[in-house]
C-alpha cells in the first residue's frame, strides 16, 4: 500500500509527496567546533555515519518521497547537513551565506547543484543566512531565527527573494543554534518547539501564532527531537525523543524514529540532513 494514501484509525492527516535533497556523509568529520555539540577530540565513526544516513534516506523513500543527492566534496565535512545550504519556495532558491568560514564552500556546491537541476531563479544570499537551518517554511509564512547564525537583515532579504512574509524569532540558548534544532513545522498550521530556546518575546509570539503547538521538554530537545522532518502525517525524528513521539501519536501524527548518533556529534539530526525542494 502507498504510505501516502494509507489511512490511520487515529487520524487522516493530509500529506503530499515531497522532494528532498540529501548529501552522503562520505567526508563527514568533526574537525572544528562551531556549536556546543562539536568536539574534535571525540572520535567519529564515518562508516557508521554513512550507514545511519542511508537508513534515513531509506525511511524517506519508504514514505513515498523523492530523494535527490548532492555530491559530497572533500574538505567540507558538514555537507551532509543540506538543510543549511538553501531555502526553496515555489521554485525560487536562496542559497546560504554561511557565518563560519569552515562551511563557506558549501554555498558554491549548492549553487552548482541547483544550476544543474535547472532551477531558474537561484540567488546567493548577500546577508548571513544558513538556509532551512534558520528559515522554516510554515504554510503562509517563513519562521526565521536570529541570535547565533542568520542575521535579522537576512530575514528581510528572504522575504524579498522568496515572496513569503517572514516572522522573526530570537534564539537565546547556544545549544539550539539553528531554528531547526528548537522548532519543527508539522504541517501548515502546527509546530512543535522547545520554549526555553527562545526569548520571552518570541515565546509570546509563538503562543499567539500556534496555540495548539506541541511543546518539548528539555530532555527531548537535547535529544535533537525537534530536528524533525514532517510530511504532514509522518514525523521523522531521533529515536531518543520518546516523549515527543508519544505527544505526536496522541495528536494524530505518525512518529517515525531514526538513529543518527554519529551525525549528532556535529550538532545535527534528521532535519539538518534534509533540504526540501519546493516546486513552483
Amino acid at each position: 500500500m502507498d504510505p501516502l494514501t494509507a489511512t490511520s484509525t487515529t487520524a487522516r492527516r493530509p500529506v503530499r509527496r515531497r522532494r528532498y535533497l540529501l548529501c552522503p556523509p562520505e567526508h563527514f568529520a568533526v574537525e572544528y567546533a562551531i556549536n556546543p555539540w562539536m568536539d574534535p577530540a571525540r572520535p567519529v565513526d564515518r562508516v557508521a555515519a554513512l550507514r545511519q544516513w542511508r537508513e534515513l534516506a531509506a525511511v524517506l523513500r519508504g514514505l513515498g518521497h523523492r530523494v535527490e543527492l548532492l555530491d559530497p566534496e572533500p574538505g567540507l565535512p558538514d555537507m551532509v547537513f543540506t538543510a543549511n545550504g538553501a531555502t526553496v519556495v515555489a521554485g525560487r532558491v536562496l542559497v546560504a551565506n554561511f557565518r563560519h568560514p569552515q562551511r563557506a564552500g558549501e554555498s558554491a556546491a549548492h549553487r552548482r547543484w541547483f544550476a544543474g537541476a535547472r532551477f531558474r531563479q537561484v540567488r546567493t544570499a548577500a546577508e548571513v543566512n544558513e538556509g532551512e537551518g534558520d528559515l522554516l517554511v510554515a504554510g503562509p509564512r517563513i519562521l526565521a531565527a536570529s541570535g547565533f547564525r542568520t542575521t535579522p537583515a537576512a530575514h528581510r532579504e528572504a522575504q524579498r527573494v522568496l515572496g513569503l512574509p517572514v516572522v522573526t524569532l530570537q534564539l537565546t540558548d547556544p545549544r539550539f543554534y539553528h531554528l531547526d534544532t528548537a522548532l519543527a513545522v508539522l504541517d501548515e498550521s502546527r509546530v512543535m518547539y522547545y520554549p526555553d530556546a527562545f526569548s520571552p518575546a518570541s515565546r509570546r509570539l509563538l503562543r499567539r501564532l500556534y496555540p495548539d503547538a506541541i511543546l518539548a521538554d528539555a530532555r527531548d530537545a537535547a535529544a535533537f527531537g525537534l530536528n524533525a522532518v514532517s510530511d504532514g502525517r509522518h514525523v521523522v525524528l531521533p529515536d531518543g525523543a520518546r516523549g515527543l513521539a508519544r505527544q505526536l501519536r496522541e495528536a494524530g501524527y505518525t512518529p517515525t524514529p531514526v538513529a543518527l548518533p554519529e551525525l549528532q556529534k556535529a550538532g545535527g539530526g534528521p532535519k539538518c540532513c534534509v533540504l526540501e525542494l519546493r516546486s513552483a
